[in-house]
């Protein structure tokens, strides 16, 4: 089960920056998919979420800065960030939860979560 991430890099504080993480081809099915980001010597945590009808939910810090988007047909998650701030430079996380997939054998799994690789943000002061 793949989820692949891309965007991020290096910007200024106040700047934007767009995150996308599109699920591999064997994933048929997904229900809430989101970003998580852990900033060096700190846990993981939760930046937003969103199910497969459109209801989002984000962490405090981030509310009315970022915003979470997705394509059900693509499946594919989407985060917008703007006025970027040196705390949130952190290794962000796509995730997804209740996945079904195909295996090597065509056969149908369902897995609890899947993660995506991480992909770095790094905020400028």
């Amino acid at each position: 089960v793949q989820l692949q991430a891309s965007g991020g890099g290096l910007v200024q504080a106040g700047g934007s920056l767009g995150l996308s993480c599109a699920a591999s081809r064997s994933i048929f099915r997904v229900d809430t998919m989101g970003w998580y980001r852990q900033a060096p010597g700190k846990e993981r945590e939760l930046v937003a979420t969103i199910n497969s009808g459109g209801s989002a939910k984000y962490a405090d810090s981030v509310k009315g800065r970022f915003a979470i988007s997705r394509d059900n047909d693509k499946k594919t998650v989407y985060l917008q960030m703007n006025s970027l701030k040196p705390e949130d430079t952190a290794v962000y996380y796509c995730n997804a939860e209740d996945v079904m997939f195909y295996n090597d054998d065509y056969a149908p799994v369902a897995a609890r979560y899947a993660w995506g690789q991480g992909t770095l943000v790094t905020v400028s002061s």
